[in-house]
């Protein structure tokens, strides 16, 4: 009985030292991401930092601290887990990404996005695949099979824009901003379901069979999570539209909104679909129906709930990812052959230059070819920069790195471990260095960039935020469409796809769309709803 007695109480004090542990960790980490949020804002007007690389940096000098003050056992608070990231970090990104995109903005330039986004993905994927196959024999890394390529090929083609976001306005240059934008949530989303793809298949013996079946699966993959995404934000707007929950209480409303946003991307990872394009396209929903369907009070709420929680997850990755670098395991592995986790990551940092050249300017040029506008099209120095702000390499190529070469966030072996290592290196290569030279060269390449009013429809009472601003009264506008002649045949059709298929769809939206799941202008008047102190916009 007492030696029972003992065990249990040994057992509660290593329960209650592990708890404080955690709980000293979770204290420091908060103390970390205000003293990033302070020193970012510090910085705001630095020709060179912006909060990214605040954020890493201060990683990497807290990874030293507790390196030394732990004797050399361990750099980070906190263990790093890609179900982390996936389940938590990463939706309230994507989800507020969709929900500020300036829609009209970003499908009238979807055909170039989707290039970029999409087919660039693939040919940046399969050079850097390419790539690697030839040279890693060469330098003596032979144990990886073709999925293991495929993957490094999908990892490294994942981007991360973010530095370049924080730099460019979408008021002065739109169409460059809609580009970067659009580009960087869909390469990730596409980096990420090309990733499950590769691992849902046996890749050693491939096949035209296997191909075929390997295609089919990304482009259900693709299509059916953006029809979840669709489906769940019309059934918010839909649910909130009828039961008008701001009559009694607009926190429910609010939470409403942040549950089913929250919900799209859960069952999308519940379906083996991908939760980024099923978020990211339930936030283009939710803001275009659903948001108009909840009082003003709520409006400021959500748009600025969902902006912070975006920032918070964004600077917390950063933050962990220059801890992580300095994780002394890893490292442990290539002690022995530091010259060969160098030259694997000189080599991946190659390929993804040439991977990242090898489609935005053949693209760029083909995308020019269907505009007849000269403003419309893409100038070489904004070539240059669309490039540039694609060679950053962040968080998701960190979690998918992860997700394939360890288990539970451990190396298994000294292969793996090159493999992380030169992850992280080229991450923070990456982001380091050529974020620190990102604002010089948009400032070299754009150094007085005009107003282009043909382009934008800028709300001078939107708030400006950390990414992007928010929606305004003027971003459901028609754009163009006073300026585009009526097409009356098949020829005028060709003539202006974009601008057509924008006023069909303005058509059907007023007339079947939101009449049922409302939107500004058709909501129902409801005593205390967002339609009862001002008049409606649609007769």
């Amino acid at each position: 009985m007492a030696v029972g007695l003992s065990y249990v109480v040994s057992k509660l004090q290593m329960l209650s030292t592990s708890d404080h542990a955690s709980v000293v960790s979770m204290n420091l980490f908060v103390a970390l991401l205000c003293a990033c949020i302070v020193i970012g804002h510090l910085l705001e007007e630095n020709r060179w930092m912006n909060e990214s690389i605040t954020a890493l940096l201060i990683g990497i000098c807290t990874g030293v601290v507790i390196l030394l003050v732990s004797g050399g056992k361990s750099s980070h608070l906190l263990v790093f887990s890609e179900d982390l990231f996936f389940i938590y970090l990463l939706p309230p990104i994507i989800f507020n990404a969709g929900f500020q995109v300036k829609k009209k903005q970003f499908f009238k330039n979807f055909i170039t996005i989707v290039l970029f986004g999409a087919v660039g993905t693939l040919i940046s994927c399969t050079i850097i695949a390419l790539g690697a196959t030839q040279i890693f024999k060469k330098i003596g890394i032979d144990s990886l099979d073709i999925g293991d390529y495929l993957a490094i090929g999908a990892i490294f083609a994942a981007t991360d824009s973010v530095c370049t976001l924080q730099v460019l306005s979408q008021d002065e240059t739109p169409l460059l901003y809609s580009l970067v934008f659009g580009e960087g949530v869909v390469n990730d989303a596409t980096s990420v379901v090309l990733f499950n793809a590769i691992q849902n298949f046996d890749l050693t013996h491939i096949d035209s069979k296997i191909a075929l079946q390997f295609i089919g699966n990304f482009l259900y993959l693709f299509s059916a999570s953006t029809f979840l995404g669709v489906l769940t934000g019309l059934l918010s707007a839909y649910i909130i539209k009828k039961l008008y929950f701001g009559r009694h209480s607009t926190d429910r409303e609010v939470a409403l909104m942040i549950l089913m946003a929250y919900l799209s991307y859960m069952l999308a990872e519940l379906l083996n679909l991908s939760g980024i394009l099923t978020v990211f396209f339930c936030g283009i929903v939710m803001s275009h129906y659903t948001w108009h369907n909840v009082t003003e009070s709520s409006r400021t709420t959500t748009k600025h709930a969902f902006a912070t929680l975006s920032f918070v997850a964004e600077i917390f990755i950063f933050l962990y990812v220059g801890m992580d670098a300095l994780d002394i395991e890893k490292w442990r592995f290539v002690s022995d052959s530091p010259g060969k986790s160098v030259a694997v990551s000189s080599i991946v940092l190659a390929l993804v230059l040439v991977g990242r050249a090898a489609f935005v300017f053949p693209l760029s040029f083909l995308s020019n070819l269907a505009k007849k506008s000269q403003h419309e099209k893409i100038s070489l120095r904004e070539q240059v920069i669309i490039w540039w702000a694609g060679l950053m390499r962040g968080a998701v190529s960190m979690a998918l790195a992860y997700n394939q070469f360890t288990r539970s966030g451990y190396t298994q072996s000294r292969v793996n471990a090159i493999m992380i290592t030169s992850t992280i290196t080229v991450v923070l290569v990456s982001t380091v260095v050529f974020g620190l030279m990102t604002k010089p060269l948009i400032r070299l390449l754009l150094p007085h960039p005009k107003q282009t009013t043909s382009m934008t429809l800028s709300d001078p009472s939107t708030p400006k935020l950390f990414l992007a601003p928010l929606l305004g009264s003027g971003q459901d506008s028609d754009f163009g469409v006073h300026d585009v002649p009526r097409p009356n045949s098949i020829r005028a059709l060709l003539a202006t796809p974009t601008h057509t298929v924008h006023r069909y769809w303005r058509k059907f939206d007023d007339a079947f769309m939101r009449p049922v799941f409302g939107g500004r202008g058709f909501v129902p008047f409801v005593p205390g709803s967002p339609t009862e102190r001002r008049e409606p916009q649609w007769q």
